[in-house]
């Protein structure tokens, strides 16, 4: 975006163009001092207000730095910067780049540098499609060019807890599974990753596919758990070999916060105080990583995984000290009504099921632990009347827990999984719930759509 600005770009006027002004404006093009509405957002998009630091910085960049003070050298030395990083972010990525913000962004930056027929627009136009699906609704962008490894590590866990993996039926999907998530294992790190700021990601699983190239710590984990999982038991291939399973290891020790938890991409790099800079507006907790329970749960159970079935001996002391803190601070991060805040499902419901998950993966279940106690009490004390549970996006918004008017499938499941895993002693309320999910169940086995489930950035 800065480069495009910087440039001073505009695509020449057109039928089309002029006709998008029409539509997309509420009075004429030509009478609006676009100028004066560089703060104009609906109250209902703003939900992380500018702050006053931000609106000072872009005061000084607008009416003193850019048009007196910023020379054509470092103007011309700030875009070549720019456009090198973007052009790294197109090659370790395929062009399919970290998302749909950037990819057209990066399509744009292309086009005015490289020309409108140069390959690297090409591909970006070809790239466009990945994001873009169409449903009842009309067409709709996704967040990312997909969910492919990470509901395929998550299906193989399904059917391996259910018990099916060895039977017939199954074993020819679980093997094509296999066989996704070798080829979708990232082989190679980016090419001098720290002058692009990349983390290291031999070894790892990104969220979609292997040619989207950011290695994520849950997903690594999650694909990681499914290949150990399918490769110990009898008649399935051993694709992804020790040493490719250990380059998952390394990957993720690296990935670790002081804290002891782990984000998402990386570890946190800066200051909380960077959120003084966000201009998105409509997100919060943008401008660094944070410490998640669902990515500090996942990477805890992952090597619980990989030191009991695949090799005791390996890193054994570092992966030990790195289990030991991250579930030091997953016990930190409890709140006093025994709940954890999810930032990546919808919300304390999400982050309960992982946290007490990652507890039961070292020991601590309701017979012997307090917090796992609590943890389960919370959800006992929020069961509704039908069985079931649910809870509602606004839990994310405003970091309290707010009940949906209904129960929701999938989070009555999420709540099923965590007090399985806790071995909490309740079994009338796990039963009542599990005869929810089955009444709900539709004649070719599957289950509505009910409420939205995913969350990002604290916005839904």
């Amino acid at each position: 975006m800065s480069y495009i600005a910087s440039r001073g770009f505009r695509y020449p006027l057109t039928s089309l163009t002029r006709q998008l002004r029409e539509e997309l404006y509420t009075q004429p093009y030509a009478s609006i001092n676009f100028a004066s509405h560089r703060n104009s957002i609906s109250p209902a998009d703003n939900y992380h207000p500018k702050t006053g630091l931000l609106n000072t910085i872009n005061n000084f960049l607008v009416k003193l730095w850019n048009p007196c003070l910023r020379t054509n050298f470092i103007r011309r030395k700030g875009e070549d910067w720019a456009f090198e990083l973007i052009k790294r972010e197109d090659e370790n990525t395929d062009f399919a780049n970290l998302g749909p913000v950037n990819g057209p962004m990066n399509l744009l930056a292309c086009y005015i540098h490289d020309g409108p027929e140069s390959y690297s627009v090409e591909r970006h136009r070809q790239r466009m499609h990945d994001f873009l699906w169409v449903k009842d609704e009309g067409m709709l962008m996704n967040g990312t060019n997909g969910v492919q490894t990470w509901d395929t590590a998550l299906l193989i866990q399904a059917v391996v807890e259910a018990g099916k993996a060895e039977d017939p039926e199954w074993k020819n999907m679980l093997v094509k599974a296999l066989e996704f998530l070798d080829d979708q294992q990232i082989r190679e790190d980016c090419r001098e990753q720290g002058v692009c700021y990349r983390q290291r990601r031999k070894g790892a699983w990104a969220f979609s596919t292997r040619e989207q190239g950011y290695a994520v710590s849950d997903c690594t984990s999650e694909a990681m758990k499914s290949v150990i999982s399918l490769q110990h038991l009898p008649g399935f291939p051993k694709l992804v070999s020790d040493e490719r399973i250990k380059d998952a290891v390394d990957t993720l020790l690296t990935m670790q916060n002081r804290s002891g938890g782990f984000a998402s991409y990386e570890p946190i790099r800066g200051s909380v105080y960077m959120e003084y800079l966000n201009a998105a507006e409509v997100f919060g907790r943008i401008m660094i990583e944070y410490d998640y329970p669902e990515c500090t749960t996942a990477v805890v159970t992952a090597l619980s995984l990989f030191t009991r079935k695949q090799d005791p001996q390996y890193r054994k002391d570092e992966i030990e000290a790195t289990i030991s803190r991250a579930v030091s601070w997953i016990l930190e991060d409890q709140r006093a009504d025994g709940s954890w805040y999810g930032s990546w499902g919808i919300c304390f419901t999400y982050a309960g099921m992982f946290a007490l998950e990652s507890l039961a993966s070292v020991g601590r279940t309701f017979r012997n632990d307090d917090k796992v106690v609590l943890a389960c009490n919370f959800f006992l004390d929020r069961q509704m009347a039908d069985g079931g549970w649910g809870e509602s996006y606004k839990s994310c918004t405003t970091g309290t827990y707010t009940p949906h008017e209904k129960s929701q499938v999938v989070q009555t499941c999420w709540v099923i999984i965590a007090l399985l895993e806790a071995q909490c002693p309740e079994q009338e309320p796990i039963d009542k719930a599990v005869r929810l999910v089955m009444s709900r169940q539709k004649a070719d086995g599957s289950w509505d759509q009910e409420a939205i489930e995913g969350v990002f950035n604290k916005s839904w």
